[in-house]
Parts: C-alpha cells; sequence; structure tokens
C-alpha cells in the first residue's frame, strides 16, 4: 500500500486477511503512483504493481494522439476513426490553423493540458484568439453532437484491465459508470465557457447546486448511473445496446495495441517477469447522435474514490475481481522467513521442492526457439499459417496457455476481450508480430466453443509433466521438412543464428501436420486450476498446488 492507495484498495485487501506491509522488501502487491521505467527493476519475481512501464504511451492525451494517429497512417483511418482530431501545441500549430479555417466560425475546439485530470484546465473555444498558443496543449475537435440524455451529455467510464501485454491479454469490467453534465446541453457559442453543460467530470459537476445524486445502482436518475442501467435505458428505447458494447471492446483493444509496442519493449528491458505487473484503465468514451463510441482519454490512476453507494457498489466489485484476477503469489516460506527473496523465487515456489527453476533438455530449448522463429516469419499474418501453431505444443506453450485459461476462471464479471474466439483479426495492427499472441488467438479460435476439449488437452500434457520441461517420450516441434529441403526459402532466414543444419540433426525432420497430437481427452469434470502454477513460472512435477490467494 501506499499513500495514494484507494480506500476501497485496503478495505478490499483487509477483508481478504492481508495485512499493510511496514517494510520495504516483505510485500506482495503494491497498489501507488506510476514510477520512472528504470525503477520497475527493484521488483522481486513474486511482487506485483499496479503500473506497466510506458502506459502512459496512452495515460497522456498528446502520447494518446499521436499513437493513434500512428495507427492510422499504418493501417488506415478506417480501422482507427474512434478518436477526434487532435493537434498537440506548439508542434501542431500550422496543421491546427489550416483545419481550424478549414472548419469554419462554427465549429468548436476542446483545449486540455497533455497530462492534466478531473477537468482541471480544459476549455472549449471557438475563436483563434482564445487559443493559448505558446504553452504545451491538446487541442481537439469537439464532439458537438452527441447522444443526449433528458437534454444532457454524457460520457461513459469504462473499466480495463491488462494483466499481460506478451501475451497480450486485456479485460472489460461488465459494470462503470455513466457520468452527466449538470446542465442541459445547448450549441449556443454563447455557452461555451459553462463547465457544467460541456464536461462530465464528476469533479467538476460535483460543485454544481443543481447536481444530484444517485444512491440506487439500477435507478436511471441523478447524474451518476451505472453503465448496466445505461444499457436497460437504451434497450427500452429499441436501442442495440449489446452492439454499442462490442464496437466499445472494438475499440478498446485497438487502443491497448497502439500502446504495446513500447510498454513490451519497456518490460523486457526493466521487469524481472511479466507477472510484476498489471494495470487497470479508465477509458472515456462518449456516444455521438448515432450513438458511435468516441475515445477522449484514458486514465493510468482512475479514480476510485467512493463518495456514494453507487461508486462503492460497482467499484468495490470491480476491485474485488480485479485482485483475484491478479492472482498473486507467494515466495518459498523459508525466504519469507529469511528475508530474502532471490531470483530463484516463481509463482509456484511453495515448498522447497520448487525453488529451482526445471531446466529442459537442450534439444527441447532449441525446438522453442526454432518454432518462435518459423512462426514470426511470416510478414502478412496469414490464418492458414498459423492454424499448425498448435499442433506440436512446446513446454512454454503449455504453461502460457494454462496460465491464461487460469486466470480466466478467476475473471468474475471481468469479461476478457483479447484473446478471444476473433482476436486473429487483430493481429495485423501489431507493429511487431508476437509469437505468444498467434498462439492464444489461435487456441481461441480452435477451442473457444468446446472448452472443456481445450482445459483436458492441457490437464494431460501437464499431468505428464511436459510444462516443466521433464516429460519423456514427447514429441519435439522441428522445421517442416519442405523448408529444410528448400535453401532459398525466405523462411529459413529467421533461424541463421539456430544453426539449422545442427538442429536438423537434433530433431526429427516432420510436418507439424502430421505429427502426433496431444491426446485430447473426451470433456470431463474440470477444475479452476490447470497448472500447479500461476503467473507462467517453470515447476518441477509433484510439487504442491499453488491456490492463487482469493481477495473477497
Amino acid at each position: 500500500m501506499s499513500s495514494v492507495t484507494p480506500n476501497v484498495v485496503k478495505q478490499t485487501v483487509a477483508r481478504s486477511h492481508f495485512r499493510v506491509s511496514r517494510r520495504n522488501s516483505d510485500w506482495l502487491g503494491c497498489w501507488g503512483h506510476h514510477m520512472k521505467s528504470p525503477a520497475f527493476r527493484i521488483i522481486k519475481e513474486h511482487q506485483k504493481i499496479n503500473h506497466f512501464p510506458g502506459s502512459f504511451q496512452i495515460g497522456r492525451k498528446d502520447r494518446l494522439w499521436r499513437n493513434l494517429a500512428k495507427m492510422q497512417t499504418r493501417c488506415g483511418k478506417r480501422d482507427f476513426n474512434f478518436f477526434p482530431q487532435s493537434f498537440i501545441l506548439p508542434q501542431d500549430i500550422r496543421g491546427l490553423r489550416q483545419a481550424w479555417e478549414e472548419g469554419g466560425t462554427r465549429q468548436k475546439w476542446i483545449v486540455k493540458p497533455p497530462a492534466s485530470a478531473r477537468g482541471i484546465g480544459i476549455q472549449v473555444v471557438h475563436k483563434w484568439s482564445q487559443l493559448p498558443k505558446r504553452r504545451p496543449l491538446l487541442v481537439q475537435r469537439y464532439l458537438h453532437k452527441p447522444y443526449l440524455i433528458g437534454g444532457s451529455k454524457f460520457d461513459l467510464r469504462i473499466y480495463v484491465y491488462v494483466t499481460c501485454y506478451d501475451p497480450l491479454r486485456i479485460y472489460l469490467f461488465r459494470d462503470g459508470l455513466v457520468r452527466f453534465a449538470s446542465c442541459k446541453y445547448s450549441s449556443s457559442m454563447k455557452s461555451l465557457g459553462n463547465k457544467f453543460m460541456h464536461l462530465t467530470n464528476y469533479s467538476v459537476n460535483k460543485k454544481n447546486t443543481e447536481y444530484k445524486a444517485n444512491a440506487d445502482e439500477t435507478a436511471c436518475q441523478g447524474h451518476k448511473w451505472a453503465l448496466k442501467a445505461l444499457w436497460s435505458y437504451l434497450s427500452q428505447k429499441g436501442v442495440n445496446s449489446e452492439a454499442i458494447w462490442e464496437k466499445i471492446k472494438d475499440i478498446v483493444v485497438k487502443t491497448i495495441i497502439a500502446s504495446e509496442p513500447y510498454v513490451t519493449s519497456l518490460v523486457k528491458m526493466y521487469v524481472r517477469r511479466p507477472y510484476c505487473c498489471h494495470e487497470l484503465f479508465g477509458f472515456d468514451v462518449m456516444l455521438d447522435e448515432n450513438l458511435k463510441p468516441w475515445i477522449l482519454e484514458v486514465n493510468i490512476s482512475p479514480s476510485l474514490h467512493s463518495n456514494s453507494p453507487l461508486d462503492m457498489s460497482i467499484k468495490g466489485q470491480m476491485v474485488r475481481d480485479l485482485l483475484n484476477l491478479a492472482g498473486f503469489i507467494l515466495p518459498p516460506a523459508d525466504d519469507m522467513a529469511s528475508g530474502t527473496t532471490s531470483g530463484r523465487s516463481s509463482a509456484t515456489s511453495l515448498s522447497s521442492t520448487a525453488r529451482e527453476k526445471p531446466r529442459p533438455a537442450p534439444e527441447q530449448v532449441v525446438a522453442e526457439k526454432m518454432k518462435r522463429a518459423y512462426y514470426l516469419t511470416q510478414k502478412v499474418p496469414n490464418q492458414d499459417f498459423y492454424t499448425s501453431v498448435l499442433d506440436v505444443l512446446t513446454p512454454d506453450d503449455v504453461r502460457v496457455l494454462a496460465e491464461t485459461e487460469d486466470e480466466l476462471s478467476r475473471r468474475g464479471q471481468f469479461e476478457r476481450v483479447f484473446p478471444g474466439p476473433g482476436a486473429s483479426r487483430y493481429l495485423r495492427f501489431f507493429e511487431q508480430p508476437r509469437y505468444f499472441n498467434i498462439l492464444t488467438a489461435q487456441w481461441e479460435l480452435r477451442y473457444h466453443l468446446c472448452k472443456g476439449k481445450g482445459l483436458e488437452l492441457l490437464r494431460s500434457w501437464c499431468r505428464q509433466g511436459f510444462h516443466a520441461g521433464v516429460a519423456t517420450d514427447v514429441l519435439l516441434w522441428s522445421l517442416p521438412r519442405s523448408h529444410l529441403l528448400q535453401k532459398s526459402n525466405p523462411h529459413l532466414n529467421g533461424f541463421s543464428k539456430l544453426d539449422p543444419s545442427r538442429i536438423s540433426k537434433t530433431l526429427p525432420a516432420q510436418e507439424p501436420k502430421d505429427a502426433t497430437r496431444a491426446p485430447e481427452p473426451s470433456p470431463g469434470a474440470q477444475s479452476s486450476s490447470l497448472l500447479p502454477c500461476s503467473g507462467g513460472a517453470s515447476k518441477k512435477p509433484g510439487a504442491p498446488l499453488a491456490e492463487p490467494t482469493p481477495a473477497l
């Protein structure tokens, strides 16, 4: 805990029989300020902090626009047309002037400091003379035709939880907040100075004497509703609220992907293992008159202060489910007693028998490197090419897939939006392909309609100790024979450092499609834990099961 830890987090942790640590080294989880990237190096393998290095790439308004504009250039505006046109001052002053003149005198612009929150420093303008031009600002085309309820504009606070960037795993909480402006909307230029009309921030509107609180999460009253109440209201009006939700999920995934190259690079550089980071984002979304969702901004430290029963109900449930999804782990018992937590600790180190990480046979290590390189050589994502990634699984594959399924079983009211059945269509948006994203996308495509079959497949491998790299009589992945025989095949370019001639002597050169797959038992009774592990760490077979600590 820290001085900025919200009370709802403290209360949830306390009810779960955790205690606040007074020392700097013996903690499991921390909920605090964002840190500079090099500071993440001090986080030990069993510790988890509530931020990723580099998440400000979407958390700052200027960086968010830059990254989404970059995605528009690379992937096309059709797929990334969900963020109002923006300009960063002072460097974009010429482009802004041109757009300003093209928009005419009736065009409104909203001016925002690039790194502020709670509506501080925001103003709506329509005259060039009203615009501060020398200090850093984001100037955004104003959505002047919002969807109105009761004559007032509103926005949605969507809670987005990212548990890992490689492989990317994104969750949306099924409930959220609907925040209304406390004055009825008018498009008149004379009203631009009225923040109670044009801003929806609670921190702004609570100062209005006309502001009305709402204590009932099911009621459509006052100036703050539950998101589920909004969906119910719109459904009664004949609106397909599920279609809106699907669009929101789509733009959330694309926005997180826009930050992926930066965050993934910094995690590899400064973080000991992916388990050590997770992050809750607050997406502010507005619906226009056609019910199209637009992302206004992303908050990397969304407010969790609960000033009403409505806030407490929604945020309390969300924090509880988030902490369960986080799957906090314990270091080895004797390490805790001695006050040391070396790099040997892992997500499954609950006894002395599991302290040391398994050391797979050299041919297994080579096979894993070969397989990853092979599937990353496809420059343009090809569904047929990627399908075979599940034909022969490596120990790392099984660990990642089991971790992904274990995590999903703890989701509560969170909904996983990536990877999902349609994850493959997002792979082309990644600046660099990631092997584990390909793997999890194909897994979801194959098993989302028969989860039980997929879970039993993973269990069968884990019972053999294959996830730990110690199983015997298993088929190793190898390069397809057709590729080994084609000297000029471009797919071999990615294997130059791996010495394919040496590898071909070690591994059987078989076509993956002809390989004997792991047995796929008929669906049976499902348990919530696939692996005696959490967080993807290696483990020796026979060690005790590591259950994630509940946060109920």
